[in-house]
């Protein structure tokens, strides 16, 4: 039985969804005005894999991950760039596109647009208004009362009282309490704005998600993800309008990603620190975009993971052992889960617990390396296997060889190329047919200096991978 952490009741819980063999499910996306950084794979990769999971398990799985392309951020970046929103937020969905896709993302089933909701967005807002949940402000903008929920903060744990005594408030505020969050704004001169029963504006960035899940998954729904930096206050808010707005639960469960950080402190672009998915893939310091996924979904999704080239390498070293157990190996066409799919399965349920998944993995490439000389047969059915678990964790995808022959590092490749490889590899083998071993030897040294590893096989033939 599937157990996970539920943000909500602080507590692993048995999986249920509200209709058995369905689940629907809604993760927070990107707000677009730039390129998405390592932090946003992280939570992307986590969710992806809690998708593969539950599809693997049977179920019928709906998945929305929306947009946010209105907001603050974005009318900045584009009037610094002097473009128009649209240009702007076109150009940076079509980047985080191919950055996911890279990476092994699957496409969401439903990708909704903040601006393609505004009608809903609008009659959410009147529905909060006329039951007392919102206001209009004394400078046009309608707010969310706050203190009108009487379960406000159930979520993230916090006390009105204290959220209030930390707050600081200009003295022109229009809010009635320092709390209340915006619903819908008034648009200043130039802005992308829409026609209101409040007058022109846009929304506030909260409502758009709770518009957006009842449009495509109703008013309750079984998981609701994204990073532990959304639980306060968007998520936190999320529930407040939602609730008030429908009367039902919104989401059963809550889950949340840890951070990525580096040097111990948070990944993010308003520090400074972050690394972008497409610099670090480009760089020359990864060998597939399979590592970086792999680097990340080697930690537990609720924990903390630090990014730094030595832990890349760690990753790389542990995917090209589980693509070297599949080398030479055609998989069988079929086959029956043994106990490398319970041990799986096992740490998956578990609040997919993806390091010992890993390690499931890693017993069965064992396994693989033991079988495939006096076995070949029972080794071909393991690689099924693996090859099938992989493919849960977005993983173990490429060709074996494609993968080892990739470059690993900045400056690794040899002059001219795999071709070039193959004709050093062919003279080689004609300098030990011929016993001048000092060739030989030459020969592979030069290649290891390339970066080039060769491996040696019982019947005279030789492979060979990127170190």
């Amino acid at each position: 039985m599937l157990q996970l952490f539920n943000t909500l009741t602080g507590r692993k819980e048995e999986f249920h969804p509200l209709e058995p063999g369905i689940v629907r499910m809604y993760v927070c996306g990107d707000t677009v005005y730039d390129y998405c950084h390592i932090g946003h794979a992280r939570s992307k990769i986590a969710f992806d894999i809690v998708r593969r999971y539950l599809a693997f398990s049977g179920y019928r799985v709906t998945f929305v991950r929306n947009i946010t392309d209105i907001d603050d951020k974005i009318i900045k970046r584009a009037a610094e760039n002097r473009e128009s929103v649209q240009t702007l937020t076109q150009r940076f969905i079509d980047a985080m596109h191919e950055d996911y896709d890279r990476l092994g993302i699957l496409r969401p089933d439903f990708e909704p647009k903040a601006t393609g909701h505004i009608p809903s967005i609008i009659a959410m807002t009147r529905t909060l208004i006329d039951k007392n949940y919102a206001y209009v402000a004394t400078n046009g903008d309608v707010m969310y009362s706050v203190s009108a929920f009487a379960e406000y903060g159930q979520l993230s744990g916090r006390q009105l009282g204290d959220l209030r005594a930390g707050a600081r408030v200009a003295i022109d505020e229009a809010k009635r309490d320092p709390l209340d969050f915006v619903l819908w704004k008034q648009a200043k001169p130039g802005e992308p704005s829409w026609p209101s029963p409040w007058g022109e504006g846009r929304p506030g960035w909260h409502i758009e998600c709770s518009a957006m899940t009842l449009d495509l998954l109703g008013t309750r729904f079984d998981i609701h993800g994204g990073g532990l930096d959304l639980k306060f206050p968007h998520h936190e808010n999320e529930i407040a309008q939602s609730c008030a707005a429908t009367g039902d639960r919104f989401a059963t469960y809550w889950m949340h990603n840890g951070f990525v950080n580096v040097d111990n402190e948070k990944m993010a672009k308003s520090v400074g620190n972050f690394f972008l998915i497409r610099d670090v893939l480009n760089s020359g310091r990864v060998r597939d975009p399979e590592v970086l996924r792999f680097f990340l979904l080697s930690s537990h999704y609720r924990g903390p993971i630090n990014y730094s080239l030595t832990q890349i390498e760690q990753a790389d070293a542990a995917l090209s052992r589980l693509y070297t157990a599949l080398r030479d190996i055609e998989p069988a066409a079929n086959h029956e889960p043994g106990d490398a799919t319970r041990r799986f399965k096992a740490a998956m349920d578990d609040d997919f617990n993806t390091p010992d998944a890993v390690a499931a993995l890693q017993t069965l490439a064992g396994e693989i390396n033991r079988a495939r000389a006096n076995a070949p047969q029972v080794a071909a059915t393991l690689a099924a296997e693996l090859r099938h678990l992989g493919s849960v964790l977005g993983v173990l995808q490429s060709s074996p060889d494609a993968f080892l022959r990739k470059s690993a590092s900045a400056g690794s490749e040899a002059p001219g190329g795999d071709a070039a490889i193959e004709q050093l590899i062919a003279a080689r083998q004609a300098a030990r047919k011929a016993r001048n071993f000092k060739e030989s030897d030459r020969i592979r040294d030069e290649l290891a200096a390339a970066g080039v590893v060769l491996e040696d096989k019982p019947d005279g033939s030789t492979t060979w991978r990127r170190a």
